[in-house]
C-alpha cells in the first residue's frame, strides 16, 4: 500500500501537512482544504504499491511461467 491507512496517526499526520500546504498556498479556505486533502489521500489507497521481495509474489505453485522464482 503506498500511503497510510484512514484513521491512523500517520494518515491523520499527512493529512494534517496537506491541509496546511493548501491553505497557505490561499487556493482553498479551510473547510475546502480538508476536503481536497481527504479526496487527495483517499485517491492514493487504490494505487499499488510495490514487492519488497519474493515473498510478495506468492507461493512458487501459484505463479506462472516466466515469473521470477
Amino acid at each position: 500500500m503506498p500511503g497510510p491507512r484512514p484513521g491512523s496517526n500517520a494518515y491523520d499526520v499527512e493529512r494534517a501537512r496537506m491541509r496546511k500546504r493548501i491553505e497557505n498556498s490561499g487556493r482553498a479556505n479551510d473547510r475546502e482544504a480538508d476536503r481536497a486533502a481527504n479526496r487527495y489521500l483517499r485517491e492514493q489507497q487504490g494505487r499499488p504499491g510495490f514487492v519488497r521481495g519474493e515473498r510478495g509474489l506468492g507461493p512458487k505453485g501459484e505463479r506462472g511461467p516466466g515469473e521470477p522464482k
